[in-house]
């Protein structure tokens, strides 16, 4: 793309293979477009340019997390009043794949989701989108309990030898360092909750256990892991792409948070 210039599905798609796309991977990707400077054709635009880059046997994986169909009483950003919370169990629409959006995680994670062909996991909270010849083996079988661990898109992925790419964000919002946090020895865990469909249509609030996540670390361990080697980065439209492997993220981040964080650590 030239200085200054708007970027478009060609140019991106000539900077994603620069960076490393490999053709006919399957690629996750965390993206915040606004700091990719002005696309034309915005968010249709950078997934037609993936696509481009992965070819038609490439698979794009995004985050379609639902973090407002979880507990009431742990929201922080902001709280809701005491008094709310059961209504809040009570009254909040069963998670449905196919319609509920996704929150936070950005237009392009939408524009995905809603792509023709596109699947998506059942979880109710952290669900994955993905769009590709292996999107039914990344989505499938996502499980309730260990929602980020073995049971997830996220194993899955490691298990395909997949790629992670961050677009105008950093390692703060990489989800694939949370499956270190289901490897280390000893991850603490939580009750937590959420409203999900029941058989008959309807909706219930269901609780399972599953382990603290917390990513308050991860722009210190992503700093670690560039420091390594292990992970390219360069220019798409104005702003930066970081490429890796998500098993060498992973093993990596496993590595790392055993050694930082202490087994009672939130």
């Amino acid at each position: 793309m030239d200085a200054g210039g708007p970027g478009t599905r060609r140019s991106i798609a000539a900077q994603l293979r620069m960076l490393g796309v490999r053709p006919g991977g399957t690629l996750l990707v965390h993206a915040a477009l606004r700091q990719l400077g002005f696309v034309c054709g915005g968010p249709q635009a950078l997934v037609l340019a993936l696509r481009d880059a992965l070819g038609p046997d490439g698979t794009i994986v995004v985050p379609t997390h639902t973090p407002d169909n979880t507990d009431p009483a742990q929201w922080s950003n902001p709280p809701v009043p005491a008094g709310w919370w059961p209504l809040i169990r009570a009254e909040m629409p069963g998670f449905d794949p196919a319609v509920t959006p996704s929150r936070f995680m950005g237009v392009f994670a939408e524009t995905v989701r809603c792509w023709p062909g596109a699947q998506r996991s059942s979880h109710p909270q952290v669900s994955f989108a993905a769009l590709g010849p292996a999107a039914d083996r990344v989505v499938a079988g996502h499980t309730r309990t260990d929602m980020l661990g073995e049971g997830s898109p996220l194993a899955r992925l490691y298990e395909l030898d997949a790629d992670v790419l961050l677009l105008g964000v950093d390692h703060a919002v990489n989800t694939s360092l949370h499956l270190a946090e289901y490897r280390r020895p000893a991850p603490p865990r939580e009750r937590v909750g959420a409203s999900v469909r029941t058989a008959d249509g309807g909706r219930e609030w269901v609780w399972w256990q599953d382990v603290r996540l917390d990513e308050t670390e991860f722009g210190a361990l992503g700093r670690d892991l560039e420091a390594t080697g292990a992970v390219r980065t360069g220019p798409v439209g104005t702003g930066t792409g970081r490429l890796m492997r998500q098993r060498a993220a992973v093993d990596f981040a496993v590595q790392w948070l055993t050694r930082n964080r202490t087994t009672e650590d939130a």
